[in-house]
């Protein structure tokens, strides 16, 4: 039975690689993976803590920049590069717009959920057309609600119309897919978009 294939963003759709984010940006802090390493676990929190509020849309970027360089002693400004740099490096991935593009040539009806901040889902909605092959879509700012938790889940199965046995999660994050499949769902985790692709075919969720 073909079912709606739902999406996440940040590492599957499109490329997130943190640690070369900030040895790009703040070389003079993270001069190579052991310390790029240390200032990520500060700075992103492993999305928790001041990032997940960024995520859940209850906190500005200036608020953000402001918590982060009083938690960490970063200069506010080396901060606001970071934050200003995230969107650039979300840059879509071949392989799977491919596969996004297969999907939906062959009638499939597709969703996005992802974790992101506002300003990030602004800016990834006007830079991809692309994502005209979606259906629908929740950012959890726009929500207020991040993943793992179970509302968003609850959120998405309402906003997309389906019952949660006919909705197909991929998340590159575990937790997350621990999430979506404790709620009824079909949900995978996601390595690459060929291993993507064949889980989907494998399962009988598409052709």
């Amino acid at each position: 039975m073909k079912k709606k294939i739902v999406f996440d963003f940040a590492g599957v759709l499109f490329h997130w690689q943190p640690l070369q984010l900030l040895q790009r940006v703040l070389p003079q802090h993270a001069v190579d993976e052991a310390s790029a390493v240390h200032w990520a676990a500060h700075i992103f929190q492993a999305y928790a803590g001041d990032w997940a509020e960024f995520d859940r849309g209850t906190v500005t970027v200036p608020e953000l920049v402001t918590r982060i360089a009083q938690r960490t002693g970063l200069a506010p400004h080396d901060v606001l590069r970071v934050v200003n740099a995230v969107p650039l490096e979300l840059q879509a991935l071949p392989d799977s717009v491919a596969l996004v593009l297969r999907l939906h040539s062959a009638g499939l009806r597709l969703f996005f959920l992802s974790n992101m901040p506002a300003p990030y889902a602004t800016q990834l909605e006007q830079n991809n057309p692309f994502l005209s092959c979606f259906t629908s879509g929740v950012f959890s700012a726009r929500v207020h609600a991040n993943k793992p938790e179970a509302a968003i889940f609850e959120i998405a199965a309402r906003q997309f119309g389906a019952s949660p046995d006919e909705l197909v999660f991929m998340d590159d994050h575990l937790p997350n897919v621990q999430a979506a499949s404790a709620l009824g769902w079909h949900a995978f985790q996601f390595i690459n978009a060929a291993q993507a692709e064949a889980v989907l075919m494998q399962r009988g969720w598409c052709d």
